[in-house]
């Protein structure tokens, strides 16, 4: 202790407090700044986008190059959503646009702005299982389990698409919705791809859920 009655200690809690309470009215001043300097560095430009996910709305400074995959994944903290071949051609980080399965690695996250994404997260937790996930779980639908989040999201979409959008055949003067066989699951789940080759567990956890239809 010196004779002004202070120590190292607290005059370091002192600076700290100081420098936080000249900070606190621009708190975001800082990383936005960095951020619009990278993004410049790199020939970009940054820009604010406020993004709803999962029903939570996030607001974010990103480069207006970045894609909705690394938003989610890289500013969002939600991993569930995969980075495969990143050209959309595997399906791995197939989302719910809208209720409508898209490649985020090929969608830009600023024209996203009033949108609803839905992520592997959004669907259900892990005592609520959406009825796609205990299906796939239930028939075994995954291996390595990589490819599997976009599977799920894509097979959500593809459902709805089904419900939304196909004709009904009349059977006895009634309207049936159609009945999906492995083939037209196969043909409509084509855009994801699964190396270890689970299609066929893959396919039946979808008809599964299709034949009592989404809860």
């Amino acid at each position: 202790m010196s004779q002004f009655g202070t120590n190292r200690r607290t005059f370091l809690q002192s600076a700290a407090l100081a420098g936080w309470a000249l900070g606190a009215e621009s708190p975001l001043i800082a990383p936005i700044a960095g951020i619009a300097q990278d993004t410049a560095r790199s020939g970009g430009e940054a820009m604010q986008v406020a993004l709803t996910v999962n029903r939570e709305r996030w607001s974010l400074v990103l480069d207006t190059r970045t894609t909705l995959l690394d938003a989610l994944r890289e500013h969002i903290g939600l991993t569930g959503t995969k980075k495969g071949c990143d050209h959309g051609q595997c399906g791995a980080c197939t989302v719910l646009l809208n209720g409508r399965r898209i490649n985020a690695c090929l969608t830009l996250a600023v024209m996203l702005e009033g949108d609803d994404i839905t992520t592997i997260e959004g669907l259900g937790a892990a005592s609520t299982l959406h009825p796609l996930q205990a299906a796939f779980i239930t028939h075994d639908g995954f291996q390595c389990g990589y490819c599997t989040t976009g599977q799920i999201c894509s097979a959500v979409g593809m459902l709805a698409e089904a419900d939304a959008g196909w004709p009904s055949r009349i059977t006895n003067d009634v309207a049936v919705s159609p009945v999906l066989t492995d083939a037209e699951i196969a043909e409509r789940m084509s855009g994801n791809l699964c190396r270890c080759g689970a299609y066929p567990n893959i396919v039946a956890a979808i008809k599964s859920v299709a034949s009592r239809g989404l809860e």
